[in-house]
Parts: structure tokens; C-alpha cells; sequence
């Protein structure tokens, strides 16, 4: 019974397929070769973005962090929320690659910015002067770290306000496919229409064995991409590995079958720790489950081996009901989600 992360389980058999698919014969490197100019193709329909801009890094760190680098120089002010994982859980990368950007973070009940509190630091920032460096772009995360999810309408008024101050704005979409799963939408109606400029479409924790791809909607943004791309190391020389995942990904609609089946468990997760008498930290929107259990129920589940985060804290001591972090995978067990269950009644 591992909760701890998506990033726990396996690849999908299609992406292992598709791997060993790639390997055969030789074909030229560094990306110029036709897995991958299928991979960007397929995504560009998926996100119905004929000129989208695509490009493959290995990790939702690089793929963010490089980002950051492109649309904010070093003198930059990045606008993100407080919990947002560029902020939380990158080591710097974002400040790194962009040669020194600042991460203004903003609070915001569930994880999502609002647009007044946005519009707000924007404009102090423009009144900073040369001390207070440069206003740059803004950064949201969908499904954010709380696993509440922004509508299409939510990431439009954040756009408006970003796209008033002159800045460009990126998703960080590590869990993209659980966000439009749980919306019901488009991927075109949470991005590009909704005035996303830059997106990192998850793949690592969606049934890929480690692969994301940066989605520049105007290709003008991109410019230069390729030189950074490789000067992190993103550039591998067998790149048709990292695209074959995201091909995978990206036929049939599986990418968004797999974040509906991660979805689902939480949903029936979330119901028995209600049914329980457990209470939810937050919604239930995408594959995380933020809630709080009795200490016993916490006892009794860590004794069966059950593996979960406490949040926000790392120490239930002395706590009762005990906050935790449940995130569910496409390939979790139901019967590790039952078995959960029935130890939060059992005793």
C-alpha cells in the first residue's frame, strides 16, 4: 500500500512497448530522428497547437527549471504560489538556470493564486524600480500541490492579469493529465485558450518511465530553447527514448485514460475516509487526497505497512486526527485502496 507518490509506480506496458520498439535499427541522434518528430507531432494534436513548439527533457525539474530560464532572465521576477513545487521541492533549480531569478510567492487557499492577489504583487513589483528587479512571468501549477485543480476560466483571469503586466505564462503540468481528466476538458481549453504560453506536459507520473515535454504555444518564445535544452543536459543523444514514452502517451488518448484511472481511486479513498469519519483537508479533484484520520486509524495503517506522507508536517507526534498526503497512481491496486480503507474502521 504505497501512497506516497505517483512517482512510485511503473510504466505503462505501452511505453515499455514502445521503447523496445525504438530500439531496433539506428537512427540519427540528438532528436533528429522520427520518434521524435512523431512524439511532437501527436502532442501538437493533442493540444490541437499546429505550431506549439515541443521539446523533450527527462524531468519535471529540468523541464520547469528551463522554463523559468527561458522567459525570465536573471534579473527576473517569477510570480508563483507559495506552495508551488518551483518554489518547494526544485532545489533552486528555477534561480539557477535563469541566472539568478527571484520567486515571489503568493499565498492562496488550495494551492491557486487568485487574480486580485496577483494583480496586486505585480503592480508593487513594477514599482520597484532597478532594486527591485524586473517583472518577468507568472508560474501555476495544474493539478497544484494541494490536488485542486484551476478551471479554464480560473487560468484565463490569471492570463488577463499576467498578459496586462507584459508577462508570459507558464503551467507546470507535472499532473496535467489528472487536471483535464478531473475537469472534463480539453487540454487546448487549459492552455492556449485560456492564454498559457509555456507548458510542462507530465509524463513521469502518468505512466511514462521518465519523460516531459516543454510546449512553447508561440514558437517565438522558443527561441534559443535548443541551445539551453543542451547546455542542461537535456539533450540526450538517443533522444527517440524520451519521445517514444511520450508517443505512447499521447496515442489513443491514453494519457488522459490513465490520469482518469489514478482519479478515480482517490475519489473512492476520499469517500472512505468520509465514510470513516475522517475529514478532507481539501476537494477531491485530481489523484490526491489531503486529509486528516484519527491516530489510532494512523497506527493501525502504518502497522500494516501503508506508505503516505504526513502533511504538512513530517511528525504526527502528539497529533490526533493526524493530516496526511495520499496520491494514487493509474496502476495502484483497488485492492490496496480497499484494504486502506477498512483499516481507518478496523478496531
Amino acid at each position: 500500500m504505497n501512497f506516497a507518490s505517483d512517482n512510485a509506480w511503473g510504466a505503462h506496458p505501452a511505453v515499455l512497448a514502445a521503447l523496445a520498439d525504438a530500439n531496433g535499427g539506428a537512427v540519427m541522434g540528438y532528436g533528429a530522428d522520427p520518434v521524435t518528430a512523431r512524439a511532437e507531432a501527436a502532442l501538437r494534436e493533442v493540444l490541437d497547437a499546429p505550431d506549439a513548439i515541443i521539446r523533450f527533457v527527462a524531468t519535471g525539474t529540468a523541464a520547469n527549471a528551463l522554463v523559468c530560464a527561458q522567459l525570465s532572465p536573471g534579473h527576473g521576477r517569477i510570480y508563483c504560489h507559495q506552495d508551488a513545487h518551483i518554489e518547494t521541492s526544485e532545489c533552486g533549480a528555477p534561480e539557477f538556470f535563469s541566472g539568478g531569478a527571484k520567486l515571489v510567492t503568493l499565498p492562496g487557499e488550495g494551492g491557486k493564486m487568485q487574480p486580485d492577489t496577483l494583480a496586486n504583487a505585480i503592480r508593487r513589483g513594477a514599482g520597484g524600480g532597478l532594486n527591485g528587479g524586473l517583472n518577468a512571468m507568472v508560474s501555476i501549477t495544474n493539478a497544484t500541490e494541494w490536488g485542486t485543480l484551476y478551471s479554464p476560466d480560473e487560468v484565463a483571469a490569471l492570463a488577463e492579469v499576467a498578459h496586462q503586466g507584459g508577462l508570459p505564462l507558464h503551467m507546470d503540468g507535472a499532473r496535467f493529465a489528472n487536471a483535464v481528466a478531473g475537469l472534463g476538458c480539453a487540454g487546448a481549453d487549459l492552455t492556449w485558450r485560456a492564454g498559457v504560453d509555456a507548458l510542462c506536459f507530465g509524463g513521469t507520473k502518468n505512466g511514462a518511465m521518465g519523460a516531459e515535454a516543454v510546449v512553447f504555444f508561440d514558437p517565438a518564445l522558443a527561441e534559443g530553447f535548443d541551445y539551453r535544452r543542451k547546455q542542461s543536459g537535456h539533450v540526450f543523444s538517443k533522444q527517440r527514448f524520451l519521445a517514444a514514452q511520450m508517443l505512447a502517451l499521447a496515442t489513443d488518448g491514453l494519457w488522459s485514460q490513465l490520469g482518469r484511472a489514478a482519479n478515480a481511486k482517490a475519489a473512492r479513498l476520499a469517500d472512505g475516509i468520509l465514510a470513516s469519519g475522517g475529514t478532507l483537508l481539501q476537494p477531491v479533484q485530481s489523484n490526491a487526497v489531503f486529509a486528516t484520520i484519527p491516530a489510532a486509524a494512523h497506527a493501525r495503517a502504518r502497522a500494516a505497512g501503508a506508505i503516505y506522507h504526513l502533511w504538512p508536517d513530517k511528525s504526527a507526534a502528539g497529533l490526533d486526527p493526524v493530516p496526511i498526503r495520499l496520491v494514487t497512481a493509474w496502476d495502484m491496486p483497488d485492492e490496496d485502496v480497499e484494504a486502506f480503507i477498512s483499516l481507518l474502521t478496523a478496531g
